[in-house]
């Protein structure tokens, strides 16, 4: 089921003083009674304004004149009073929209009597009142300055004599219309006629959109009197306008009244609709009614699908809702016509077949704000559109030429734009039409093609409308051998002549052949449907040819040669044509020239021929021997030894170099350095001979015996060396090998102490040595802590800390303040306290420390006491 949904739309928000309280209003009259050629009419002043504006209330008081509407002159003033307010309300909206707005708004009513004689043009009836709102939609800014004009008819006797006794048609339709942005709506603007008071004549309606007046001013907000007709329109903005207020996919029944279509953005909208009477088919009157309708912010749960679609280009379509999203729609249910179904939101499907296929979509099936809507599909797919075009003059017809193929049906419409904006007479409706363009320039042409199954493309093209047809010669001069014939050659479409007509043959054609016996010059003309272009060639007759090859030349052995010939010939031949990739090239490279070789070069035009020679000798590079690559220990020298066939030399880089002006320099680099011999000639050969030599050094050698250390007698001491892969230690006294990094050393007493020198080499034999001091301890395993230390910065004494002898692990050395507050703990042998605690200095005062740690025999060694820190 399809449903169409009726509601409010008349919210206006005030933001200036004024009338912007005021959200429409409409002018309608009754005939009371006739005596003679006096009509008495009672007049209803009907205006709306929102219940939720801040704005003032309406107006006591409504000063509302009558003007003739031949003589332009004010006939009748009034003052008239409000009389009756309607307060009116949506109470129950629509449970399938969601976010609908409020609808609240009064009706006043302003009614008087006047008695007018009638005469021939009738009159009209105005209330003038400033201002609208500021931001009014499809009004240009600031719509706060504009007024509204509220008017009616009252008809004379012209055009129908019985005109004057006339009741105005009276707006009816329901304004408690809900419009949410880009949904379908409508709202009613039906009017009734009531018959005549005199004649009982019920005049027939019709309905239009028609442009809203504006009126009074900022300065004069309620004109009294108002201003005499006409009345201006109000400024519209694009692309709303007087028969488009809501835009283009809104549009009005002429014969019911009702406003339908999809609606625009959120926003007020002005529009004004007129209801024009007609009696005994001729137009007495036209009524109008201004009204400021809202467009809400709002969803509605609707079904809603266009009345036909068609796929040409595939068998495979993705299926929509037309109507915006909703928080409302809970589930899809789509039945494509072809016995498949889907539950999706957007479905693809895919036809098995051509054809047109019913389908239908429901929204929320089997529940709340179910709603559903009917389509049918048109599968055809196999539409090629397309056309050409011939003629390109400016003020000579252009004839375009349908090439549109449909696989299925025929193609059945054709539309034509030409692109041509100085005229709207630039188009057509025939398959191949033509048109001839007043003035040259690019113009687009679009052109719109159907087929019988509905499909439906444009094509759009650029073309160029020119002064004259393009004419292009394949050359505009070219020479020939005097008893030659030669072919000219043009392009182009349409009738070609050539002139003068002698020593020409097939001079009507577009490549005519010419055997002249002196220099001339050819005429072309091209006539396209007698638009005339003209070019020309100049054909040049010669008795010889000119050739001079380039001078003979010295390259070096196996480079490429850059051979060159000058001269007028058309074609040339150069030999021996093996050494070229392309012989008949007037200039060549040949590579590699591995002798000294003599090329010929032949030039010609036609059958005249001329013959030239170039020799090119061949000169061995500069040798250039840098000598062998050496490697050398860090920080060592190294003796270069190269050799030249050459007259001089240079060496690069020069910087490590004993002298660059030698050959067999002494180079020191500090880092692997190639060094670069370049060789120079003075036979022919301008390009140098260059080797390198490479002198690579070493990583340097860092030997390290290990730091300082202490031992009791007896105690095995554990040598570690590092730096390379060789070593020995001096003396070898104690140790059980001098030869390898960790000898083991054993001491009896013998000595207080002794220093070792271990030298370290690396696989290429270079070497670094290094120092270690031992001290041998007379007594058992211990920990010795100093009774005090000075932590005053100076290197000397700065650290508490344990000094291990004969001890193979700290377990763990701990220093405590005289509140028992640990300071510092440790289990690093020689790591020490500093005197500060978190970071801050510690006075002078006396601590109490522990330490435990492992002999070399395994055996547990405990200690404490305490040290004084002295500042």
């Amino acid at each position: 089921m399809k449903k169409v949904l009726f509601f409010i739309g008349l919210c206006l928000i005030a933001t200036i003083s004024f009338a912007n309280h005021i959200t429409g209003g409409t002018i309608y009259y009754d005939l009371v009674s006739q005596s003679g050629n006096n009509y008495t009419y009672q007049v209803t002043l009907k205006l709306y304004r929102d219940s939720a504006s801040t704005g003032a209330p309406l107006d006591a008081m409504a000063p509302i004149s009558i003007f003739d509407n031949g003589t332009g002159q004010n006939v009748s003033n009034n003052s008239v009073p409000r009389s009756l307010v309607e307060n009116l309300s949506l109470r129950f909206p629509n449970p399938c929209i969601s976010n609908p707005p409020p609808i609240r708004y009064q009706v006043g009513y302003y009614v008087f009597t006047v008695t007018l004689s009638g005469n021939i043009s009738g009159y009209t009836i105005v209330y003038q009142r400033c201002c609208r709102i500021q931001g009014i939609n499809n009004l240009a800014a600031p719509s706060s300055s504009v007024g509204a004009t509220f008017s009616a008819i009252i008809p004379g006797t012209v055009p129908v004599a019985t005109g004057p006794a006339n009741n105005s048609a009276q707006f009816t339709g329901a304004d408690t219309v809900i419009v949410c942005a880009y949904n379908n709506f409508c709202y009613d603007f039906s009017a009734t006629d009531v018959p005549d008071l005199v004649n009982n004549i019920r005049d027939s309606l019709a309905y239009s959109f028609c442009t809203a007046f504006t009126g009074g001013s900022t300065g004069n907000a309620s004109p009294n009197p108002p201003a005499a007709p006409p009345y201006s329109g109000v400024p519209y903005l694009d692309p709303y306008g007087p028969s488009s207020p809501l835009g283009p996919t809104v549009n009005i029944n002429p014969v019911t009244g009702q406003m339908c279509g999809t609606a625009p953005a959120p926003g007020i909208y002005v529009v004004t609709v007129c209801v024009t009477e007609y009696r005994n088919g001729v137009a007495i009157a036209t009524q109008r009614k201004d009204l400021q309708i809202k467009v809400g912010d709002c969803n509605v749960a609707d079904a809603d699908l266009k009345p036909e679609y068609v796929t040409c280009d595939g068998f495979t379509y993705t299926f929509s809702n037309e109507a915006p999203a909703s928080p409302l729609i809970t589930s899809y249910y789509w039945d494509f016509g072809d016995g498949n179904t889907s539950s999706l939101q957007q479905p693809t499907h895919t036809y098995a077949d051509t054809g047109t296929y019913n389908f239908k979509l429901v929204i929320n099936r089997n529940g709340s704000c179910s709603d559903s809507a009917l389509s049918k599909i048109k599968v055809y797919p196999g539409f090629f559109p397309g056309f050409t075009f011939s003629g390109f003059c400016a003020t000579k017809p252009t004839q375009f030429t349908d090439t549109t193929n449909t696989r299925y049906g025929f193609v059945n419409t054709w539309r034509w734009n030409f692109g041509d904006n100085a005229t709207l007479a630039d188009t057509s409706r025939l398959q191949n039409p033509t048109y001839t363009y007043p003035i040259q320039g690019s113009k687009t042409v679009t052109f719109i093609v159907t087929s019988s199954k509905g499909c439906i493309d444009t094509v759009i093209k650029d073309i160029s409308i020119l002064d004259r047809p393009p004419l292009t010669l394949l050359t505009k001069d070219t020479l020939m051998c005097n008893g030659d014939t030669t072919q000219l050659g043009a392009i182009g479409s349409g009738i070609f002549t050539w002139t003068p007509a002698s020593n020409i043959i097939n001079a009507n054609t577009a490549t005519p052949l010419v055997y002249p016996t002196t220099t001339t010059n050819y005429f072309v003309e091209l006539n396209d449907n007698g638009c005339i272009a003209l070019d020309t060639v100049r054909v040049r007759v010669v008795n010889t040819v000119t050739l001079q090859a380039m001078p003979d030349t010295t390259i070096c052995f196996a480079d490429s040669a850059r051979l060159r010939a000058g001269g007028n010939g058309l074609r040339y031949i150069w030999s021996p044509a093996a050494a070229f990739r392309n012989p008949t090239s007037q200039n060549q490279f040949v590579t590699p020239v591995l002798s000294s070789t003599t090329y010929t070069v032949r030039s010609f035009i036609g059958r005249c021929v001329a013959t030239d020679d170039v020799t090119v000798t061949t000169v061995p590079y500069p040798v250039a021997s840098a000598g062998a690559d050496a490697t050398v220990c860090f920080q060592t020298p190294a003796q270069l030894n190269a050799s030249i066939v050459g007259a001089s030399f240079t060496w690069s880089p020069t910087a490590s170099l004993s002298n660059p002006n030698i050959l067999n320099p002494i180079a020191s680099p500090t880092n692997t350095t190639s060094y670069v011999l370049t060789v120079f000639d003075t036979r022919g050969c301008p390009k140098p001979g260059r080797d390198t030599v490479t002198v690579t050094v070493l990583p340097e050698v860092f030997a390290f015996a290990g730091n300082d250390t202490s031992v009791v007698i007896n105690q095995p001491l554990q040598f570690n060396a590092t730096g390379g892969v060789s070593y020995l230690w001096t003396p070898g006294t104690s140790l059980n090998r001098n030869n390898i990094f960790n000898p083991i050393g054993i001491y009896n007493g013998d000595i207080d102490s002794i220093t070792y020198r271990v030298v370290v080499m690396d696989a290429a034999g270079c070497a670094d040595e290094d120092d270690i001091r031992v001290k041998v301890f007379r007594t058992s395993p211990q920990i010795f802590v100093p009774s005090a230390f000075t932590p005053n910065g100076d290197g000397k004494n700065d650290l508490i800390r344990p000094i291990a002898v004969g001890i193979t692990k700290i377990d763990y050395f701990r220093v405590f303040n005289r509140w028992g507050q640990l300071v510092f703990a440790t289990t690093t042998n020689e790591d020490g306290w500093d005197g500060k605690i978190k970071g801050i200095p510690q006075g002078s005062n006396t601590y109490v420390w522990i330490v435990r740690g492992v002999d070399y025999t395994g055996k547990v060694v405990v200690g404490k006491g305490t040290v004084t820190l002295i500042r």
